[in-house]
């Protein structure tokens, strides 16, 4: 069974104190986010990890303060989480050449990644049988990705000890919601 890992917007800006948006105790999945993408790398499992790759006036920010904006620091992936043999897909159609990557980089501008002109096609070329989601925010990004891959047909896990989220409520709400869509939750320590 082939699967896609799916490392969710581990930027700086989200998992840390100094972060622009950070969301309080995200810096506790940073071990986990690093482990799930070392296993899949020592066993031959792609990630794709998305990263916000905002402009200074992105209209996102008419909703969240300004975090992600390209090229600053808290754009950046945190370094735990990068594996060697990555790509970085820009945020616009280019061509893919993912022979030998490990990890696939795929920036967006917005908190459904599916908006990326690029990822659909690049599922699509990798051929999953199953998705391993993990990452932030559970409720926003993290729900995204969800839904997105759900529509696949495919077994989706999110690893719950890998998500960090803005409120437990919320979080309750957006795993309660991808179980009922047909996912399912486990620990990183059962998936890897």
């Amino acid at each position: 069974m082939k699967t896609i890992f799916f490392d969710i917007d581990s930027q700086l800006d989200f998992l840390y104190p100094a972060g622009a948006l950070y969301v309080p105790g995200a810096e506790r999945i940073v071990p986990a986010i690093a482990r799930l993408n070392r296993y899949a790398a020592a066993h031959g499992i792609p990630v794709i990890s998305t990263t916000d790759a905002h402009a200074e006036n992105d209209p996102e920010f008419r909703q969240w303060p300004p975090h992600c904006v390209a090229g600053t620091l808290g754009q950046h992936k945190a370094e735990a989480t990068l594996l060697e043999k990555r790509l970085v897909v820009p945020n616009r159609e280019c061509a893919l050449a993912l022979d030998g990557v490990r990890q696939i980089v795929v920036e967006k501008q917005h908190v459904d990644a599916f908006t990326s002109p690029n990822l659909a096609r690049i599922v699509e070329l990798l051929a999953a049988d199953r998705f391993v989601v993990y990452g932030v925010v559970t409720e926003i990004c993290v729900l995204f990705a969800a839904r997105g891959l759900l529509k696949y047909g495919k077994p989706v896990t999110i690893a719950t000890d890998a998500v960090a989220a803005l409120t437990a409520d919320a979080s309750g709400r957006a795993l309660a919601e991808i179980r009922a869509a047909g996912g399912t939750l486990a620990l990183a320590s059962e998936i890897a």
